[in-house]
């Protein structure tokens, strides 16, 4: 079954862009009050899904676990504005010897010798790997357009 896809780009395009980002991907669930709650986390693509790291007492922990239904986008904040969003499933599992935090440690920090990552690798007998697989995906562009505004 294929993916549905809306926007101007392709999957290959969205799988650039997703690799490429170093964004937080803002991860939308639905708590039990049922008002949305929307997180930034750091990400990272394999094939078809996306990763997160958690801690196992994080708030977010216990709304996935009430509610596995999630909403997505990776954006920048300045214009010209492009992007990607969707909408998908989100799983928990330990993160064990998966090497998912030190590839996000590596994309986002630069560094696995500052006080931050190691503080980060300290806990990593306390982290879930969050995989989110997307069910929809949406892309916008308003680069073209916005390069001509004055």
């Amino acid at each position: 079954m294929t993916m549905p896809l809306s926007g101007p780009w392709q999957q290959s395009e969205i799988d650039d862009f997703l690799d490429g980002a170093t964004l937080p991907i803002r991860l939308s669930c639905v708590a039990a009050d049922g008002f949305p709650r929307v997180l930034s986390l750091w990400f990272l693509r394999r094939e078809a899904n996306l990763f997160c790291v958690t801690h196992k007492s994080a708030k977010l922990v216990k709304l996935l676990r009430q509610n596995s239904k999630v909403g997505f986008e990776v954006s920048p904040d300045a214009p010209p504005y492009h992007g990607v969003r969707g909408q998908g499933s989100a799983t928990l599992t330990p993160l064990g010897e998966d090497p998912a935090l030190d590839v996000l440690l590596e994309r986002y920090v630069g560094d696995a010798t500052t006080d931050f990552s190691r503080w980060l690798l300290s806990r990593k007998a306390d982290e879930l790997l969050v995989c989110i697989k997307p069910h929809r995906l949406y892309s916008w562009d308003y680069r073209k357009r916005m390069s001509s505004a004055p």
